[in-house]
């Protein structure tokens, strides 16, 4: 199987090709940003896409992140990824930013709570935690970096991605057992293809996880006053 990866949900705009069994992708890209996202995405897709034999018309899945993220980066991560695989008739499936993040730091030997934690500003974080197994031990949610410690347990805690230093600064603060194994802003594209070539379709579709509102509002108009009668 042949899968297409798409990220565009964190500071960066990813794509990769990956062979199910293969030990690297076919193609790979990866662009640092913290805006022009919408620009960016569909030319590094081409790019990509243009170094791999068969081109789109070889792809088998495609897997998109969906958040937690930038609203308008999860919108047109998902919209890219869903008009690619209608064309290519091939189905789609959803990954977790937070899991994509997790991922590579779960395989590794390791004895307690792997957290990935996403800073969301004022002092939050999106944050979900697996066990060395695999397991999911905190669903994805949105937090106050104490509170997220709280539910995290007692360690050990292995913290990675944005929000990593936060909770470090919690746990320490609590006399908590607790490394930063990785403080990247975005998920390493291949492990987003990885876990979409092991999700099922049925339960890992590809809809925006927002785990808070959109920063901007519609514009209420206000209602207008009937003139009055002289």
């Amino acid at each position: 199987m042949r899968i297409l990866a798409i990220d565009a949900a964190l500071p960066a705009v990813a794509a990769c090709v990956l062979d199910l069994d293969a030990v690297e992708p076919a193609s790979s890209e990866t662009m640092a940003m913290e805006r022009g996202h919408a620009e960016a995405l569909l030319p590094l897709i081409e790019r990509v896409m243009a170094k791999v034999d068969g081109g789109f018309a070889s792809l088998q899945r495609v897997a998109v992140t969906v958040g937690p993220g930038s609203f308008t980066g999860i919108r047109i991560t998902v919209a890219a990824g869903q008009a690619i695989a209608l064309a290519c008739h091939a189905p789609i499936v959803g990954v977790s930013t937070l899991a994509a993040l997790a991922a590579p730091f779960i395989v590794a030997p390791f004895d307690g709570v792997v957290a990935a934690a996403i800073d969301a500003r004022h002092g939050q974080v999106y944050v979900t935690a697996y066990g060395p197994d695999g397991r999911t031990l905190l669903s994805p949610r949105r937090a106050r970096a104490h509170e997220a410690l709280r539910a995290l347990g007692h360690g050990p805690l292995r913290l990675v991605g944005s929000g990593a230093y936060l909770l470090a600064a919690e746990a320490r603060a609590s006399g908590l057992s607790a490394q930063i194994a990785s403080d990247a802003s975005a998920p390493d594209i291949a492990y987003v293809a990885r876990l979409g070539l092991a999700a099922d379709p049925a339960t890992a579709p590809a809809q925006p996880l927002y785990l808070k509102p959109p920063d901007a509002k519609p514009f209420e108009r206000p209602p207008l006053e009937a003139p009055a009668v002289v």
